[in-house]
């Protein structure tokens, strides 16, 4: 059971990150399903930093290079999301078709240049940055088993983030003018904010979390990037929307999500799915089918910001 949870967690924090990226972009009012191209592209530009640093002649420890790659991940995705800021608060685009066009670049520039540069699509690295025990932490009973054993730090980023988060949009100043600038971005031009500054440094956010979100999947996964996060930045919009554009509703939606996904790829060592006589091709539709049902019956009562995706102009009422 321990063994299941762990293979959990690993779902369900790039879930839990990727879907806060969105939450500061969508609280802003701008819709932002580009993340799955931002995740992408902060997991090239991330997992190749750790390579250059493993295979130097003296590299750092494992877990200053995993750290250095999520600080390069997400400073990726915080770029490439301006792209989208520009396009959709400067120029008036339609902010789906901005976000689409990243999400279509991404796969595109990074095939392209990991076949320029390295000789192929695939970018290896030593997935060597997991932690056995915790000091101390480790030994506490069942707990310390759970949460404290065979993890990562991103994990405990992860709950950072999670908290920091809550705290910035319920409890600060700064929060609040993101939520109004969401709801009635003409009450909050009225009271002198910056409508284009808080959506910018919002979608900023966004990105730099899509990009940390996309290293750390890749990283705690698999031991190559090969162009692709398996959907995982459609799922965590999936995951923003079930959890109602709030952070703590958000990290159950992302156990739930990351459950299923867990199920769809170890079922061969949960006993009674492994005798149970279904396709492995089940499993693997299973958590997208999931997040269809469940949007079928929750759309109703989402409650999205009011002003979502759609275009201001500073200064006109």
């Amino acid at each position: 059971m321990i063994e299941i949870i762990q293979l959990a967690f690993v779902s369900i924090i790039p879930l839990l990150v990727v879907a806060l990226g969105g939450l500061m972009s969508e609280k802003s009012g701008v819709t932002n399903i580009a993340l799955e191209g931002l995740m992408l592209l902060g997991a090239f530009f991330g997992t190749w930093t750790i390579r250059i640093l493993q295979l130097g002649s003296n590299p750092p420890p494992q877990q200053i290079i995993f750290f250095i790659g999520i600080l390069v991940g997400g400073i990726t995705g915080g770029l490439f999301s301006l792209a989208h800021a520009f396009a959709s608060i400067k120029l008036n685009a339609d902010q789906t078709i901005s976000a689409t066009a990243i999400n279509l670049f991404a796969t595109a520039f990074a095939i392209f240049t990991a076949r320029s540069v390295l000789g192929g699509q695939q970018v290896k690295f030593n997935s060597v940055f997991r932690i056995d025990k915790v000091p101390f932490l480790g030994d506490i009973p069942l707990l310390g088993e759970i949460f404290f054993q065979k993890t990562y730090i991103s994990f405990y980023l992860a709950i950072g983030i999670l908290v920091f988060i809550w705290v910035l949009l319920y409890k600060t100043k700064s929060g609040l003018r993101i939520r109004a600038v969401g709801e009635n971005p003409q009450a909050a031009d009225a009271q002198g904010i910056n409508i284009y500054k808080i959506r910018y440094l919002s979608v900023l956010a966004s990105g730099i979390l899509a990009g940390i979100g996309g290293l750390i999947f890749v990283v705690t996964t698999s031991e190559s990037f090969d162009a692709t996060v398996a959907g995982m930045g459609f799922l965590s919009i999936a995951v923003l929307i079930f959890g109602n554009w709030h952070p703590g509703r958000i990290l159950l939606s992302a156990i739930f999500f990351g459950l299923f996904r867990t199920i769809a790829s170890a079922y061969s060592i949960i006993p009674f799915l492994k005798d149970l006589v279904i396709p492995r091709e089940f499993y693997q539709m299973l958590p997208f089918v999931i997040t269809l049902v469940v949007l079928a019956f929750t759309s109703r009562n989402s409650r999205a910001p009011k002003s979502l995706g759609q275009i201001y102009e500073m200064g006109k009422r």
